[in-house]
């Protein structure tokens, strides 16, 4: 390696990386990109220390360790202690931390005689307590999430000298973080770029660049540098000092397209140019539409109380001249109307998600895509490899006229064999029957002279082989690509001119074998002279059609039922795959989804947005579309409104992937398949696919369950507090009686993420509707109400709780009912059953609810709640209180069943 390099290498490293500023890393990489990307091959490899087979293993070693992984930074969870300190930073502990040194101020700094310091121990523990707890969920959710995405790594093809002896033993797969400057890495069609690289060959390399530079189109990449005249004089905006715009470099980030190339990596980890912009772009993600429904709900609550809170206030301070309890009975109010355990709630609900999904073998790369997978109403899928076992089998070699023949197995062999682009199972299949047939051996006599690699638009792939002097042009793909590119046809060991008929037998010859569910492609070629070695997509014209090979690539086992069970749980599944439409007729078939109508590609471009809006719904099968296409049917169904899944594994998938609600691959897929998904399955069994639209679906009822308890309660509780406010001499509840309760209430809920949801509510998908919930609260929240109203009456006239001087008498009454009434809700509101009879929660929520009535129900006759103003209740009261709670109940599930003949929903 240069002096040079190594210095600028060495200044970036890790342990150097704080001693520079981010513009002058950026500075330094930038000068090395444009050094090696001006250069020849040859001058990048002697800078980099490297040679063209690769690093040796030492060097790898002594390298990583210099130069840290191949990690570009990513937003990092803060520390335990930094989690630790924010778990205290909420309203529910502020307001207390407030009322601890009010406390302190009154009881003990301004205390005349003895200083009592009973309140304040209460008050720190209580915020000791609900910190601790806060803290802990969510540092252990956010470690669980972790080791989640750790399961799902990239890898690229790299080649290095200690590994064997000749080319192919020198290559090898391994993850990507394990790269250093100087490694050797091969890309082809469907890689990620998995470092800065300066190209060392290539062959029709074409790169999306749009990560980078928002250029939606593909840009060719050679090994040989054009000049900056060139470059000039093809692109009016060139700029020299650009590095993006060097033809001989790839970037961390990008994508590879088409073709094949081989380059050394120059730089890795933060100090790429994708790295070092990634400093200043990292942070929180996007929000979704989940997020933006679970902020219009606290905009909601927030709001109410922004509104009820003053209210709360300026009425205790008329009907009790004391604003000093009056301001801190309203700051308690205001703590009861926060929904401060929500993102608590949300957290261990989405964890907990995706932690039952890795049990399954199914990894959840981004939590809220459990939620949309709950939401999910539409599911698509491509053909190969996802809904098919993507293990391809070569079962016919025909000629042209339909005979076996073992010629056309020979030439597609050679075509399959010398190929270095897109890695697929065709060509898989095409080698391994010819190795079945002893017959592998025939491509060692020729070499190959160059390629044109398969792309998505051309559908077919070509290369130049030479035996003995004699040049071959082999061509293999789509038949109607590929003949159309043939003049001539060979039957019976002669050539003659194509014809029209020809043609058309040839169409109805492979749709027979199509409706046989076999994917035919067809092989020809031409004699070719030496007189070039390099060829492109010019050439391929006047070909001789010499036969077809057709494979089979039959439906996994699990994939008919697993696609009935996504059908029976009320979701669309549709079929949109590059495919022919007799294949794709026939293997929809074989699974059941023969309903609906198809479209085909060639029909689809003619169609403009707003068309095929209208279309979508009704049609199943969408047959030879192309990539670009397939994320435009995606995103005309969600303009529909629908929540759209979208499953595959091919470079073609990709784009589809990311225009979907939740995108969905699989561990084999090509890595910018795996890149675009939210989910990724590690074992190709489709059954974790309904498994996990009823995780999603359990995880979005039970968030629903806190939303609606919370909202519904608040917004009774703060009725019950204006009306008592109204006509009592005293506060209904002390200022820290009112906290206690609410944290008792908050315990409850947190068993709520290990409830189970009713069969009914998972039978169909689930949407956010904020509107509902602001309904649901103004339909069930008065009727706590009513029962508390009830509860302040008998307190008044019965106990004689009417006066300042027994006001503890009142309290301990009101917070003993509040509580066990609030609590019993979560019984109530959590099925549209009727709970304990027709639906029991899990033993986790049966037994928090329990606890907390108990210590309810005990804490007035303990001197802990002496110390806070409570008092011991006569027992008469509680056969008072179990009468009203038992009302409370029936009136509860009468509401309940009027809700929902009405709105035809609960949850």
């Amino acid at each position: 390696m240069s002096n040079k390099t190594e210095k600028i290498l060495h200044e970036n490293s890790p342990e150097r990386a704080g001693n520079n500023t981010n513009e002058g890393l950026a500075s330094d990489t930038v000068n090395l990109l444009l050094l090696l990307g001006k250069s020849e091959g040859d001058f990048a490899l002697q800078t980099m220390g490297t040679t063209s087979d690769g690093l040796p293993i030492n060097e790898v070693a002594s390298r990583l360790s210099t130069y840290g992984k191949n990690e570009v930074a990513h937003k990092m969870p803060p520390p335990w202690w930094a989690q630790f300190l924010k778990a205290f930073v909420n309203p529910f502990i502020i307001i207390l931390f407030v009322i601890g040194i009010t406390s302190f101020i009154t009881d003990i700094f301004l205390a005349h005689g003895e200083s009592d310091w009973t309140k304040i121990i209460l008050i720190s523990i209580m915020i000791l307590l609900s910190g601790s707890l806060r803290f802990w969920q969510e540092f252990r959710s956010e470690k669980e999430a972790q080791k989640l995405k750790a399961l799902v790594q990239n890898k690229a093809l790299v080649q290095r000298t200690s590994w064997g002896d000749n080319v192919d033993e020198k290559k090898r797969e391994i993850v990507v973080s394990n790269l250093v400057p100087g490694d050797i890495v091969h890309l082809s069609a469907g890689d990620m770029v998995p470092a800065d690289m300066r190209l060392i060959s290539s062959d029709d390399f074409f790169v999306s660049q749009s990560a980078l530079t928002g250029e939606s189109n593909p840009v060719e990449k050679f090994s040989i540098p054009h000049t900056d005249r060139e470059w000039a004089e093809a692109q009016k905006d060139y700029d020299a000092n650009n590095p993006l715009e060097l033809n001989t470099l790839c970037f961390l980030g990008t994508s590879v397209v088409s073709g094949y190339a081989s380059g050394v990596v120059i730089t890795t980890g933060d100090q790429t140019y994708f790295g070092s912009l990634s400093k200043n772009i990292t942070g929180e993600r996007a929000l979704t539409s989940f997020d933006k429904g679970v902020s219009k709900v606290s905009y909601v609550l927030i709001s109410f109380m922004l509104v009820m809170v003053p209210l709360v206030f300026i009425l205790n301070i008329f009907t009790k001249n004391n604003w000093h309890d009056a301001f801190f009975f309203a700051l308690a109010v205001a703590v009861g109307l926060t929904p401060e355990m929500l993102p608590l709630v949300i957290t261990t609900n989405l964890a907990k998600g995706a932690f039952n999904m890795s049990k399954k073998r199914v990894i959840v790369k981004k939590l809220n895509a459990i939620q949309n997978f709950g939401a999910m109403d539409v599911f698509c899928t491509d053909k190969t490899g996802t809904i098919t076992e993507n293990r391809v089998v070569l079962v016919r070699y025909l000629d042209s006229v339909g005979k076996e023949s073992g010629r056309v197995l020979g030439i597609a062999y050679l075509n399959s064999y010398f190929q270095t682009g897109l890695k697929n199972l065709v060509d898989q299949a095409v080698i391994e029957r010819m190795e079945n047939e002893h017959r592998g051996k025939e491509a060692l006599e020729y070499h190959k002279i160059d390629e044109i690699p398969f792309d998505f638009t051309r559908r077919r792939i070509s290369l130049v082989v030479e035996k003995d002097k004699e040049r071959l042009f082999i061509c293999k793909g789509a038949v109607e690509e590929v003949l159309k590119l043939c003049t001539k046809v060979e039957q019976d060991g002669k050539i003659i001119d194509i014809s029209d008929l020809t043609r058309d037998n040839a169409s109805l010859f492979t749709r027979n074998l199509n409706s046989d569910g076999l994917r035919v492609i067809a092989v020809a070629y031409k004699k070719v002279s030496a007189e070039k070695n390099i060829y492109s997509t010019n050439d391929e014209r006047d070909l001789i059609l010499v036969g077809y090979v057709g494979f089979l690539d039959p439906p996994k086992a699990s994939a008919k039922d697993s696609l009935r069970l996504l059908k029976d749980s009320g979701i669309q599944v549709k079929i949109i795959t590059g495919d022919n439409e007799v294949v794709t007729t026939r293997v929809c078939k074989d699974v059941d989804l023969g309903d609906g109508e198809m479209l085909l590609g060639s029909d689809l471009s003619k169609l403009t947005d707003a068309e095929l809006a209208l279309k979508v719904d009704a049609t199943n099968i969408f047959a030879k579309i192309d990539p670009l296409q397939k994320a435009r049917i995606i995103r005309a169904l969600k303009s529909n409104g629908h929540t759209v899944g979208f499953m595959g594994d091919g470079i073609n998938d990709a784009a589809a992937m990311r225009a979907a609600d939740v995108g969905i691959s699989v561990d084999t897929a090509v890595d910018i398949a795996k890149e675009a998904a939210d989910i990724i399955l590690l074992e190709n069994d489709l059954h974790v696919l309904s498994g996990g639209v009823l995780e999603g679906r359990m995880v979005f009822g039970n968030i629903m369950k806190y939303i609606k308890m919370t909202s519904s309660s608040n917004f009774g509780n703060v009725i019950s507090i204006l009306v008592a406010s109204a006509f009592l001499p005293f506060l209904p509840m002390l200022p820290v009686q009112l906290l206690i309760q609410n944290l008792l209430y908050d315990f409850s809920q947190m068993s709520l993420p290990w409830d189970r949801m009713d069969a009914e509510f998972l039978e169909k998908p689930r949407k956010w509707d904020a509107g509902g919930i602001v309904r649901f609260m103004f339909f069930v929240g008065p009727v706590s109400s009513v029962f508390d109203i009830i509860t302040f009456l008998t307190l008044w006239f019965v106990f004689s709780a009417n006066a300042p001087e027994v006001q503890s008498l009142f309290q301990s009454g009101w917070f003993i009912e509040g509580l066990i009434s609030q609590t019993l809700i979560i019984h109530m509101i959590r099925t549209q059953k009727i709970p304990f009879l027709q639906s029991t929660a899990t033993r986790p929520v049966v037994l928090s609810t329990l606890a907390i009535i108990l210590a309810g129900a005990i804490l007035p006759f303990t001197s802990i709640g002496g110390s806070v103003g409570f008092q011991g209740l006569p027992m008469v009261y509680f056969v008072f209180l179990g009468a009203v709670l038992l009302a409370y109940c029936i009136a509860i599930q009468l509401v309940k069943t009027l809700y929902i003949r009405k709105f035809k929903i609960w949850l």
